[in-house]
C-alpha cells in the first residue's frame, strides 16, 4: 500500500466517508451501524440482503446512497407475477422501414443499472428470483444465447420483510449465499422516531451532493483487494467459519443447534469485509476486531439452525455471539 495514488484515494475515501454519513444524516435518522455495513459491502463489491419491517426507510436509504455515489439507480418491485424478462430485458421484433426486413432488438431491463433495489425479493417465485443469480455472480446476463455485460460497479440490494410470510417464496440457500451481507434494520429509538416525524411532516427537502463517482468506487474496490492480511487473522476467519459445521466443530452448542454451517464464501467474505472496514477507517492492515465486527452480517444468513434451536427459541444472532466467545484467535 505504498503506492502514492492509492494512498491519496484512500485518504479521499476517509474524508468522503464523513461527508457520506453527514449527508445521509440529513435524510436518514440514526442507523449508523446499518450505514457502515452498507459502505463496507459496497467497497468489497458485495450484494446485500436487507431485512426489516415496512416503514424503516430501506428504499430511501438505498436511493439516497446511489445519489451520493453518483450511480444509476433502478428499483424493481418483486411480485408473484413478475417474469425473468421483466428484470433482465427482452427481445422484440423490429422492422427496417427502408428495406422491410425484420430483426430482433434487445430492450434492456431494469437490471442494467449500478445499484439495483430488489424490493421484497421473497414475493416472487424461484424462477424469477434466479434471474438475479448470474447477474450477482458474474456481472452479466444471458438472453437468447447472447451475453450482455452489466454496468460497473454493480450492486444488488434486496429487501425482505421478516414478519409477513403469506404469499412469499423463501430464498434458496444457494441464492442467500450470493449475498455478501445480511443487514438487519431495527426500529428507531423514541428520540429518533420523534426526529423522523418532525422531518417527514414538514416541507423542507434535503439536497444530496455527489461524493464519489463510479470510477472512484472501482478504484477503491481494487485497493481493498490489495490490503494485506496476516496469517493469524486469516486463520481466525477460516477457523470461525469451520466451527459452524457439523462434523468439524468441537463446540457442543454447534452440534446441538446448527443443521448446516457456513460455506467457503463466508471465509472469503469475512476477509474482504475486514479489508474494506480497515480501508474505510484509513488503516492498511486487517485486525481480529475487523473480523469480529463483520461476523454478524456475514454469517447470519449462512447458518441454518435445526428444529431443536427453533423449539428452544435460539436465534442465529445468539449462536454467532457464542461462536465469537468460544473461538479464540491464535497467539
Amino acid at each position: 500500500m505504498d503506492n502514492k495514488p492509492d494512498v491519496k484515494l484512500v485518504e479521499k475515501l476517509v474524508e468522503g466517508r464523513a461527508s457520506v454519513i453527514e449527508q445521509l444524516g440529513n435524510v436518514i435518522v440514526g442507523q449508523k451501524d446499518v450505514i457502515d455495513q452498507f459502505l463496507v459491502s459496497i467497497f468489497a463489491k458485495g450484494h446485500c440482503l436487507i431485512v426489516g419491517v415496512p416503514g424503516l426507510a430501506k428504499t430511501l436509504l438505498i436511493s439516497t446512497l446511489s445519489g451520493i455515489f453518483d450511480l444509476e439507480f433502478s428499483r424493481i418491485q418483486f411480485t408473484p407475477d413478475l417474469m425473468p424478462s421483466d428484470i433482465t430485458g427482452t427481445e422484440v421484433i423490429q422492422e427496417n422501414i427502408t428495406t422491410g426486413e425484420r430483426s430482433f432488438k434487445f430492450i434492456k431491463g431494469p437490471i442494467f443499472a449500478n445499484i439495483i433495489l430488489a424490493d421484497e425479493i421473497n414475493r416472487t417465485p424461484p424462477k424469477t428470483q434466479s434471474a438475479l443469480l448470474q447477474a450477482m455472480q458474474e456481472n452479466r446476463v444471458t438472453i437468447a444465447g447472447q451475453t450482455y455485460p452489466l454496468p460497473s460497479p454493480f450492486f444488488v440490494l434486496a429487501t425482505q420483510n421478516p414478519i409477513e410470510q403469506e404469499g412469499t417464496y423463501p430464498l434458496p440457500e444457494a441464492q442467500l449465499d450470493r449475498f455478501f451481507f445480511q443487514i438487519n434494520i431495527g426500529y428507531p429509538s423514541e428520540s429518533e422516531e420523534k426526529d423522523i416525524v418532525k422531518r417527514t411532516t414538514g416541507v423542507k427537502v434535503s439536497e444530496i451532493k455527489s461524493v464519489l463517482n463510479a470510477k472512484d468506487i472501482l478504484s477503491l474496490q481494487e485497493i481493498v483487494r490489495k490490503v494485506p492480511v496476516s496469517e493469524n487473522v486469516l486463520n481466525y476467519a477460516v477457523k470461525l467459519v469451520a466451527q459452524t459445521r457439523q462434523g468439524v466443530s468441537s463446540l457442543d452448542f454447534v452440534k446441538k443447534w446448527i443443521n448446516w454451517g457456513a460455506g467457503p464464501r463466508a471465509s472469503q467474505n469475512l476477509i474482504l469485509a475486514g479489508k474494506s472496514r480497515a480501508v474505510l477507517d484509513g488503516r492498511y492492515t486487517v485486525s481480529i476486531e475487523d473480523i469480529k465486527a463483520v461476523a454478524y452480517p456475514v454469517l447470519r444468513h449462512r447458518i441454518i439452525l435445526n428444529y431443536t434451536a427453533e423449539a428452544e427459541g435460539i436465534s442465529t444472532e445468539f449462536v454467532i455471539a457464542k461462536l465469537l466467545e468460544n473461538v479464540a484467535p491464535e497467539k
